[in-house]
């Protein structure tokens, strides 16, 4: 039976792992980027193996309230992020997570909110699961090449559309493919996110 999403609680406020996930199903042969597709055996496995060595699934937004002194987290917590926006994330990912408590964060373009992607109700089923959803742009652009004008627009349009449609308050950000910069950092902090994610390896840190 599945169990209830509840915010997992502690006394911890160190680094977390966050893992990045995009497609969640076996790559059909001669697929473009087969590396962005993880079977749903293999995440299967990879949460079962986490579950077992007394990992938690947290949200992002629970990272940085606990970085910012709000409620800590538990002593082994994990963030499992979905890109872009897939089918294969309600369909395989969110029932996966939910058996064992977890929640997610969904990074949701814009333009895949709908056909091709995800559904309105699909998407407010993972947030009604505990799941947090974040800003993915709205065209999923390389931000460090697009001018002023549409960098402004695929922040706050992404931003917008999120928040109206989903009743939520959208405080992370991804870049896209990870490419940022200074002036495009500037500009994701004054559109109003609080964090953002890239690809960096490594343990995320407060001062990171």
């Amino acid at each position: 039976t599945a169990k209830t999403t509840v915010p997992a609680a502690g006394t911890y406020r160190g680094p977390v792992p966050i893992l990045m996930y995009h497609v969640v199903t076996a790559p059909p042969a001669g697929t473009t980027y087969p590396e962005l597709w993880t079977p749903r055996d293999t995440f299967q496995g990879t949460v079962t193996l986490l579950r077992d060595r007394g990992y938690h699934g947290v949200t992002l937004d629970q990272v940085w309230k606990a970085w910012h002194g709000g409620p800590g987290l538990p002593a082994k917590p994990v963030v499992f992020t979905f890109d872009d926006g897939y089918l294969s994330q309600s369909t395989h990912a969110k029932p996966i997570l939910r058996a064992a408590g977890w929640p997610g964060v969904l990074y949701l373009e814009g333009k895949n909110l709908g056909p091709g992607g995800l559904t309105t109700k699909q998407v407010k089923a993972m947030l009604a699961a505990g799941w947090q959803v974040g800003s993915h742009t709205m065209t999923h652009p390389d931000l460090t090449t697009v001018g002023d004008a549409q960098l402004q627009t695929e922040l706050t349009a992404s931003k917008r559309l999120l928040e109206r449609t989903f009743g939520v308050t959208v405080t992370s950000f991804c870049y896209p493919a990870g490419r940022n910069d200074a002036r495009v950092r500037a500009a994701v902090q004054a559109a109003g996110y609080e964090n953002a994610t890239t690809v960096e390896p490594g343990l995320a840190k407060k001062t990171d």
